[in-house]
This record gives C-alpha cells, structure tokens and sequence, in this order.
C-alpha cells in the first residue's frame, strides 16, 4: 500500500468551474479504486488538489494489486445447460469459456452446483477470481471520470503528432501518475504518464521531477512556487485579505464566489493594496463594489461591519506573484484601470439621474417579460393590480402601495442596471429617493425582490411585502398559466425560488392571506391576456411540495409533514402551529391509538361508498356506540373553540379522552350490519367523527405502518 498521485497539467482552465472541475475528478476516480478494492472507503483519505492549470489528487493506502475475490454466478437452467448425458450444451460451453476458471482455464461441468429456483434446477459456479491491477483499475477510472466531469464547454485541439484531436475544457499538457515512487503506466487525452508536473509560470523554472507521491505538494510549494489545493490557497487569500485590511482598520468584503474565482485564477497569491480618487465615493457604493468585483476581482474595503458601514476609497487585489519592486507597479497598474471603471459607473449614474424613474415606465414597453405573456409595461400593470389588491387585505397605505409598484421596474431601463444587471431594484431605490418619493414606496422598490435567496432578508414594511408578493405571484401564476413550469434541474424563470418566497413572507411574516384568495386575487390580472389559461391545481401542488421543503429544513419529519401538507392547507401563516401541535399529540400515550383508528375509520369509509351527511342519536342503541357518541359531542365544541383561537396543539389534545370509547366502539360494534339504517348512522357517526379529529391535520397519516 503506497500513496497514489494522479496530476493532469493543462492550459488556464475555466475559473468558475475549477472547484467543481477538480472535486468531481477526484470524486470518480477515487470511487472507481474503491469499487475495485483498490483504495480504501475513507474520503479522510482523498486530497483535492486545483489550480488554474491542473487537475490533481492524492490517495492515501493505495494497493498495486487488490486482493482475489470470492463470486458467485448463475448460468443457465440444467435443462438448457446439460444434454441428456450430462454434459454441456453449446450455450454452456459458450457461457463456461467467458466466465474462464480461477487461472483463466476451462471451467469443468463437475465444477457446478445446481440449485433450485422453486421451479426449476439452475446452474452455479462460485470461484475465485484475481483482482485488478492498479494500472488497469487506474486506466478505467480516468477514463470513466473524463467521460463523467461537469465541463461547461470543451474545446477541440490537435495534439504533436498534428492528426489526433482531443476535446477537453483547455489543452493538457502532462500526465503525472505515481504510486509511491514509481509510474503508473497510463494514458488520457493523447497523453502517457510520467513523473513531470509544471511549477508557476512565471516564478518557477523548467519542469519539476516528482520523487514520490507523498513529496508533491512540498515540491510544488518550494521550487515550484504552487500551492497546490484549492482549498490550502483560499484560506491563505482570506488570511492575507483579512491581514491586509486590519492592517488599515478597515474589513474587505469577501463574498464567497469572489474569493473562489479569484483562488482558481492565481497558483502563488500574494495581496496588495490600491486604491482610488474620493470622489467616486458620491457614486452608490453598490455600483463602486460591484464594478470592482464584477469587472477587476478586487476587494472593496470599509471602515466597519454592518448596515453603517462606509466604503473607503482603498481596496486589495491578489496578484498571482511576488513583485520583485514590493508591488509598487502593479498597485500603480491596477489604481489605472480601477479608474477607468470607476469613471464609466459615475458616467451611468450622472446619466440617469437626469430622467426620473416615473419617466421610464413608459419605455418598458420595448422590454419583452415573455413572449405569451407580452412587455414588462404590461406585466407592471398586472403587478400594481395585485399588490393594491393585497395590500387592501394587509391595511398597507394604497396610494403608496400602488406607486411602488408602478416604479417597481422602471429601473430596468436606466443605464446603470442596463451594465450591472444585478443592481435592478437597488438603483430604483437610489433614484426613487433623488425624485422624492415617499421612503417605503423607495425602499419597496429594492425590497420587492426579497427574499432573493435562502436565508435573505424579507421585505421591511407592508408596502413592500404587497409588492413582493404581488411580483412573486404574477410570474408563478403567469408562467404556470402558459404551460412554463420548473422540469427536473431546469427553472429558467426561478419559479420555485419565487414560491419559496412567498411562503417564507406568508410564514415568517404570519400574514393572515388564504393562498386560493391569493391566486384568485393574482388570476383577475391575467383575464385579458389571450394565451393564458388557469392553473390553479397544478400552481398549489407546486406551492405545497415547495412548503414540504422548508418544513423539512426545519426539522420535521415526513409523517408529521404529511399530516398537515396533504390537507392542502391554504392559510400558510398557520402551518407551524398545526405541525406543533401534531408534535405535542405525538408525545401522548392515546396518540397510537387515535391515530390507528382514524386510519381504520378512513379505510371503511372508503369502502362504504355514500355516506349520510349527518347521524340520528335515536338510533344509537349500543351502550358503545351511544359512549361514543356522548364523548365525541362532549369534547368536539371543547376541540373546535380551541381550533377557532388558533391553539391547534389544545385543540387535538382535547381528542383524547375519545381514546376509551373509540376502542370500545371497535370492540363491541359492528358497523356494516345488514340493516341499512343502522349501518348508514354508524358510518356517519364515524364521518363526523374523522371530519373532526382531522380538522388540525390528517391524523391517520400519523399511524404506524
């Protein structure tokens, strides 16, 4: 058992896929030494290694042969495998000599055993067969995970020999395979394996001899100027970042996606500091940042931590080499380009800030939302038709509610979110504030795309939240409506974080607005659009399976999620209520009990078929059924008042004392007697009985088996 070292040396890969690039070769070859006992099952024992020109990694304990193994084979049935005499048959033979003996011989018909099926003799072989060795097990599994890798987009290239071509993400260059201090003797992508890797390209000189295995990421740190994993070179960028700007009383922002596209953009990070003219400071620090970190991949800096925070006119860069003049050149280099930038987002925002927002809506008209749905202009009328109508539901300022609204999109035709598309909404905020509209319809203009992500912040007021939720409805109840619906991993429209949305607003704001009057609310918008249809049973099965997502992420299981969603509960506002008094019924002795008879009553009354919509206590006559009876009438208004208060945990728990005479009714009654009468009142009794204890959740979901 040695280590095993696996390195591909390619041209700069793709930055935004290196991670995922490197995680998912590593990944398959090491689950394909696995399958073949070649390595052990202990991810402890995998090292990712990635930069932006190789693709490596590092397996602990790897074995050069794994060990014989034991198998059993089914062949074919006697009958078919054996002739009269015994011996074998053509398709047997055939079936023998591809199966090959212990050392590759003939497999003898006396080597078999036969077994029975229950209907017919089959015949078995059990044998031992050699395991692979590491060169063919290594072979396959590069090739299964070249076969297998996530690349966004692969580029064809001729190798040497001038007539072979290859596709891959970028042109490989080398292929190191070393099993402790030997090579092991592979191909991939025209390339045959050696012990040469490459250190950095520009600090490190000719190619580097890998002794071993184990010595690969020492020899790259030292002479080859490369810090060979990903994850090793991150943690070195956020240190020195975090050193960097300390240093300068400041915090960097360091949003995660920046920090792994700049680890896969440099091999040896060193940070330096730069900065720009304060005037620019005028320009929204939104646009500042971004410009820096969408355009330059720099770093912003600012003076504290927060909502108070303020943007300095510095910021840090990570250069990919140690400048020999301290930096001095490239801080100066990139103070110049970070200028030019700058200037251009000063130039966009001066330019809009001409025009008021109200003067652009208008021009959405030449802005396509669908092509069976019509403009955005067209799409803002709909919207500011339901925002008003939910926010008359909500008590939300109407005028201000509606002017929200209308403005909610004119940003889209400004010429800073024309550049910086992810600044939709923050920009109508700014500039909504410069025309002097009221604060919440400013603030709901930015606020009316929360939540935008798991995790994010609601909308801060109640115009806000009409307007989230009228945005977020329109395009579910839009899209649906032209047959446009979220299909396995495709959700081009985000549909699903859109309902996700509106269900963290309805829950986590405990807004009292019924889903169905919602989407009734969202439906009058769309009767003039001539290609919709509705499709309110689809959107709600959709709505509901989004809310078994995040009741699952907090913590509750399937049988109790069940409980409450499959009713198809439409005030979401109350769902955490239910699923907790599900939670405290479960933790009392009768619950088993109450809830296996609920099942049971459910089953007979499906297969009673019509059942009387109410019973007649005159024609209770068993003491069991007239004990039930009495108790259910006894403890229905007590459940039913607490039901109305919303104290859903009360409300079952006033079902228990039900427990004694359920049992008894089930020991001592007959429902499906013959006469009619008698039969049709045990079954409603047993209706009204269900309807009620199912009025917080469907408790026979909540029975074993």
């Amino acid at each position: 058992m040695s280590p095993l070292l696996l390195e591909l040396q390619t041209e700069e890969l793709p930055p935004k896929a290196l991670a995922l690039l490197a995680e998912a070769f590593a990944t398959q070859v090491h689950g394909a030494l696995v399958r073949q006992r070649l390595a052990p099952d202990d991810r402890q024992a995998l090292t990712v290694f990635a930069t932006p020109r190789r693709l490596g990694m590092l397996i602990a304990d790897v074995a050069v042969q794994a060990p014989d193994e034991s198998f059993r084979q089914k062949l074919l049935p006697a009958a078919i495998g054996l002739d009269a005499a015994g011996k074998a048959t053509p398709a047997l033979q055939k079936r023998l000599a591809a199966l090959g003996g212990p050392s590759g011989g003939t497999i003898q018909v006396d080597q078999l055993r036969r077994e029975s099926d229950g209907k017919q003799d089959i015949l078995v072989y059990e044998g031992r067969r050699p395991g692979a060795a590491l060169a063919a097990g290594l072979q396959m599994a590069i090739d299964e995970a070249l076969a297998a890798l996530p690349i966004p987009k692969l580029m064809s290239y001729q190798l040497a020999d001038g007539t072979t071509t290859v596709a891959f993400a970028r042109p490989a260059h080398r292929l190191v395979a070393l099993h402790g201090d030997a090579v092991v003797p592979v191909r991939a992508l025209g390339l045959t394996s050696g012990r040469e890797t490459v250190g950095h390209r520009f600090m490190s000189q000719g190619p580097l001899s890998i002794r071993s295995a184990a010595g690969y990421a020492d020899l790259l740190a030292g002479p080859g100027r490369v810090v060979a994993s990903f994850a090793r070179r991150r943690q070195t960028i956020v240190e020195q970042l975090e050193r960097a700007a300390h240093a300068r009383g400041a915090t960097a922002i360091m949003p995660p996606a920046l920090l792994d596209e700049v680890t896969a953009l440099v091999e040896w990070p060193v940070v330096y500091e730069s900065g720009f003219d304060a005037e620019f400071l005028a320009v929204p620090h939104e646009c500042l940042i971004l410009t820096m970190q969408q355009n330059q991949r720099y770093f912003a800096l600012q003076d504290a931590t927060g909502p108070d925070a303020r943007l300095l006119n510095r910021f840090l860069l990570v250069a990919n080499l140690e400048a020999r003049d301290g930096g001095a050149a490239v801080v100066a280099g990139n103070a110049r380009v970070v200028r030019a930038r700058l200037a251009d987002a000063k130039f966009f925002y001066d330019q809009d800030m001409k025009r008021s927002l109200e003067s652009r809506i208008p021009l959405l008209a030449a802005v396509v939302h669908h092509n069976r749905l019509g403009s955005q202009l067209e799409r803002v009328e709909r919207l500011t038709q339901i925002a008003v109508a939910i926010g008359r539901e909500l008590g939300a300022d109407i005028t201000h509610v509606e002017r929200a609204a209308r403005l909610a999109k004119a940003d889209l035709r400004t010429e800073m979110v024309g550049e910086f598309p992810t600044l939709q909404g923050v920009m109508g905020t700014y500039y909504a504030r410069h025309d002097g509209e009221a604060s919440d319809v400013a603030d709901a203009i930015e606020q009316h795309y929360r939540p935008r992500f798991a995790g994010d912040a609601l909308p801060g007021s109640v115009v806000a939240t009409s307007v989230a939720l009228a945005d977020k409805l329109e395009m579910l109840v839009g899209l649906f409506g032209v047959g446009v619906k979220p299909t396995g991993d495709k959700d081009p429209f985000a549909l699903r974080r859109h309902a996700l949305g509106v269900l963290r607003m309805l829950i986590e704001g405990r807004l009292p607005l019924a889903l169905d009057r919602l989407l009734a609310i969202t439906e009058q918008s769309f009767a003039a659009a001539p290609h919709w249809r509705p499709a309110r049973d689809d959107l709600l099965a959709f709505l509901h399976d989004r809310l078994r997502g995040i009741l699952r992420d907090a913590g509750a299981s399937s049988q109790e999620i069940e409980s409450v969603v499959a009713q198809g509960p439409l005030r979401i506002d109350e769902v955490p209520a239910r699923l907790e008094a599900v939670r405290a019924f479960m933790q009392t002795p009768e619950s088993a009990s109450l809830s296996a008879a609920n099942k049971r009553i459910g089953n007979i009354l499906k297969k009673a078929g019509t059942v009387p919509e109410k019973y007649d206590s005159a024609l209770l006559f068993e003491p069991a059924e007239r004990r039930l009876a009495l108790e259910f009438e006894r403890t229905g208004p007590v459940s039913e008042a607490h039901r109305a208060h919303g104290d859903y945990a009360a409300a079952l728990l006033a079902l228990v004392p039900l427990k004694l005479p359920v049992d008894q009714f089930f020991d001592e009654v007959m429902v499906m007697v013959d006469d009619a009468a008698i039969r049709g009142n045990r079954l409603a009794l047993l209706a009204a009985l269900r309807a009620r204890m199912n009025r917080v959740a469907d408790l026979s979901l909540l029975a074993a088996g």
